[in-house]
């Protein structure tokens, strides 16, 4: 099994998130949001307005912890064809500054402000909808239940 912990912004403006295209090395595009893997001996609280900044151009600062989400990916459909888990923590990101543009040489490409009664007609990561989730419904214990992956929502 490989492991993985990232840090991912939800950014909301008015009734629109902040979404950018993820293209993996088959070219297949997913909807997702902001953010990725925290390097090593970086604080996740660092990451997540770094990632905001390498994938979309904006500045932001982090407005709260929204909370965490823990996710096992079956082999048959993880990337590397092992059984991979991914350790989320999902952050409420304000944008402050900057420009908003494509990452410049990475799988991340079209950050777009989308309309959030949109989502749900998006082929999206399931990161998507835990993120929402989670900012919608602010747990006092920084957990919601797993999104089912199927149709539009995928791993």
């Amino acid at each position: 099994m490989t492991f993985r912990i990232a840090a991912y912004g939800v950014c909301l403006e008015q009734d629109r998130v902040l979404l950018a295209r993820h293209v993996a090395e088959s070219g297949e595009t997913i909807w997702t949001l902001p953010g990725g893997g925290v390097e090593h001996g970086e604080d996740p609280f660092d990451a997540v307005t770094r990632e905001l900044s390498e994938e979309t151009g904006y500045e932001g600062v982090v407005e709260r912890l929204l909370g965490v989400d823990s996710r096992v990916i079956p082999a048959v459909v993880a990337h590397a064809g092992v059984e991979h888990q991914n350790i989320g923590i999902f952050y409420r990101v304000r944008v402050i500054g900057g420009r908003l543009r494509a990452e410049p040489n990475g799988a991340t490409v079209e950050p777009t402000w989308t309309p959030t009664s949109e989502v749900a007609y998006l082929r999206r990561s399931s990161l998507v909808d835990t993120g929402l989730a989670l900012a919608q419904t602010l747990p006092a214990s920084g957990h919601v239940t797993s999104t089912p992956v199927s149709g539009l929502i995928q791993h």
